[in-house]
């Protein structure tokens, strides 16, 4: 760390008027008037500031699945994408159950530097949903776990999921649940409806991850612990969220780039790059999204980014891997269908690409206002440039983009992120 400043020049923070924001030994140092910082100047006219981007749910598949992704591609990725924080989920190989596993993930994501990655532990052993997994020894370990998660799989069993929630009450941890009910869901490749009949493909209900949500946030009360509800898909699961909040349950939630754009009509091209879990739904379930996203009853965007490699893609439906890319389209995703339909502003959608997940994931450091004396954790944005997606080019290992070929608006031009370095242009400069 050195004392060398940088200056973005005649920047907007939050879209308001341009100043000179001056960097300095990895803290936003001074804010002065447009044109009067001294130091390394980066010119930023009309480009806007906002909090580094915080993604609470990330699959960075290492260890065990380096052929999908690995935790330098993903950061790189993430970086690209705005984001100065990622949460990695558990379900690699071996499971992230122990502390010995988090420990070597976030040593990884130490050495590489690029964005700060914060391991999730599993609730269970090998994600199997019987035996509670090492919560304290995680919590307690170098990588001081908060988050826990069996994403990719619901934790099912409420005895099970009562007390992980009681036990991370020690720590102020949370549990991220992957709202499935797996006995309304077996074998389901698609949103449950007449398009699902229409196609000869097995029904994914709605009612299955609502049910298990509204479980869960009355668990989360009987024991006023911290529940926090993975990519909701569903307008009946925001109003199961709406009604916790309004009693004071702790409850928060997230929904991914592609429910608020994609719906289940995508999935009649049998194209694999549509399969994910949960299934795109219809336009009445994004109508409720984006309204709850705006109004704060979901608090977070959360990309889900789940790498494949091409053969667990490339391939017919029923054999095809779930997931989808998202963090260097999150961003734009966000823009278009939140900030240019009006919903939110640029303020609103810091808060909840970057505020919120920061607090909930006790992210310190990162998620906070572009502030003298505030870590420099900032993505600088193009508001007026639009850009064409090709999957080929982008730093993760894997390809598997639903927007491929789109253009889409708005793009990351630069991500500072402080701490041992401040990252800026160069390899990080889109």
């Amino acid at each position: 760390m050195t004392n060398k400043s940088t200056v973005l020049r005649g920047v907007r923070p939050y879209g308001a008027d341009p100043v000179d924001i001056i960097v300095r030994a990895g803290v936003i140092a001074e804010i002065v008037k447009a044109g009067t910082g001294s130091g390394q100047v980066v010119e930023a006219d009309d480009l806007i500031a906002l909090p580094g981007f915080v993604d609470l749910h990330t699959h960075l598949r290492e260890p065990g699945r380096e052929d999908a992704e690995t935790i330098d591609t993903g950061s790189r990725a993430a970086a690209l994408g705005g984001f100065t924080a990622v949460f990695a989920m558990a379900n690699t190989s071996p499971v992230a159950d122990t502390a010995g596993v988090v420990e070597q993930v976030w040593h990884l994501g130490q050495a590489t530097g690029l964005v700060d990655v914060y391991p999730v532990g599993a609730v269970t052993v090998g994600l199997g949903g019987e035996q509670l997994a090492e919560l304290g020894a995680m919590a307690t370990s170098p990588a001081q776990v908060r988050v826990f998660s069996d994403d990719g799989k619901c934790v099912h069993d409420a005895a099970i999921m009562r007390r992980a929630l009681e036990y991370v009450k020690a720590f102020d941890g949370v549990i991220a649940q992957h709202a499935q009910e797996p006995r309304l869901t077996v074998d389901a490749q698609m949103n449950e409806g007449l398009l699902s009949g229409q196609l000869g493909l097995t029904g994914w209900p709605g009612v299955a991850e609502e049910s298990i949500v509204a479980r869960d946030v009355l668990l989360a009360e009987h024991v006023d612990s911290r529940l926090h509800v993975c990519h909701v898909s569903t307008a009946g699961s925001v109003e199961v969220i709406r009604w916790a909040k309004s009693r004071g349950i702790k409850v928060t939630a997230e929904v991914t780039p592609h429910h608020l754009l994609l719906t289940e009509d995508l999935v009649a091209t049998y194209d694999p790059v549509y399969k994910v879990n949960p299934p795109l739904r219809t336009s009445a379930d994004i109508a409720a999204l984006r309204a709850a996203l705006a109004d704060g009853t979901i608090d977070a965007i959360a990309t889900d980014h789940a790498p494949h490699p091409h053969e667990d893609k490339d391939c017919e439906w029923a054999a095809a891997a779930f997931g989808m890319l998202g963090l260097q389209t999150a961003f734009s995703i966000a823009m278009l269908t939140m900030v240019n339909s009006g919903l939110l502003d640029w303020h609103t959608l810091a808060d909840r690409l970057s505020v919120r997940p920061a607090r909930i994931g006790h992210a310190n450091g990162h998620g906070q206002d572009l502030l003298v004396g505030a870590p420099a954790n900032i993505a600088v944005v193009d508001p007026s440039a639009s850009w064409v997606v090709e999957p080929a080019t982008f730093a993760s290992k894997s390809r598997n983009s639903p927007y491929a070929g789109m253009t889409l608006p708005g793009r990351v031009v630069h991500v500072l992120k402080a701490g041992k370095a401040s990252v800026l242009g160069g390899d990080l400069t889109c």
